[in-house]
């Protein structure tokens, strides 16, 4: 007989809502929270450690889950997944794993790397939507800069569809990257509507990274000042600037049809 959770009150309930609400937390305990198959195949298939996985047979069904160890798996009512599930046609899979937090020392770049930077980025669900770009277009890596939100903010993930797992992601300091970038000999290319020169006129077959600031303020002086361009995607219509996660797809997207895909 399988023993089920069927209260919210379950130490292993409430730790489960401490995660996906509080980052420190996350950070206190090195745990993240994450829902779904899809996402967790693609975490496995990152090597990502699975502490802890919550399966709601109402959901689930009686289909195995291959790759995590049978002590690891805990059976939760339909009612308690109702509590602890945050996104809409969740498949019955709630799962708890230790992250893996790169840094700019260890990420393995190929001799021409094409990198995403985005300064103080505070939406997570603009960084899943960049995750998921970056992923489409196999991005080398994406380098979060003065962070506002936590990497792996469940809302992150879920945005991002599981591309965080798919993705090098660092976050580090702007101070920190920009000393990186001239050591690597990687060209910085920043986003800006003050910009003279359009996007499609920029050289992207060398290694290079595009810089991109928030939707509300766009980039600070720091990166304005010391990147080693400017560069804008042209507005024809009357508003001038487009969601930051739609820009980042145009350059990136740009950058690979530059280097034949």
């Amino acid at each position: 007989m399988i023993d089920i959770i069927t209260s919210a009150q379950n130490h292993k309930i409430k730790n489960v809502l401490k995660l996906q609400e509080k980052s420190a937390e996350r950070r206190k305990q090195n745990l993240i929270v994450f829902e779904g198959s899809r996402e967790l195949g693609l975490a496995l298939n990152a090597g990502f450690k699975i502490r802890t996985l919550f399966v709601c047979l109402d959901v689930w069904g009686q289909k195995r889950v291959e790759g995590v160890n049978q002590r690891d798996i805990f059976y939760i009512s339909k009612e308690v997944f109702d509590k602890i599930a945050y996104r809409e046609g969740s498949d019955g899979l709630i799962i708890v794993a230790e992250p893996q937090y790169l840094t700019l020392q260890t990420l393995k770049l190929p001799e021409n790397p094409f990198l995403i930077i985005l300064e103080a980025v505070e939406k997570p669900g603009n960084l899943g939507a960049i995750l998921r770009t970056a992923d489409a277009a196999k991005v080398d890596a994406v380098i979060v800069c003065d962070p506002k939100t936590d990497i792996y903010n469940p809302n992150a993930i879920r945005s991002s569809v599981g591309c965080v797992f798919t993705t090098q992601v660092v976050a580090s300091t702007s101070d920190e990257v920009l000393e990186w970038l001239k050591a690597k000999g990687i060209t910085s290319y920043a986003a800006a509507l003050t910009a003279t020169e359009l996007y499609h006129n920029t050289d992207m077959t060398k290694p290079c990274s595009i810089i991109m600031g928030t939707e509300a303020t766009g980039l600070t002086d720091k990166w304005l000042n010391n990147a080693d361009k400017q560069i804008k995607i042209p507005m024809r219509g009357q508003i001038d600037s487009l969601n930051v996660s739609t820009c980042t797809a145009i350059l990136a997207f740009e950058a690979m049809r530059q280097r034949g895909f």
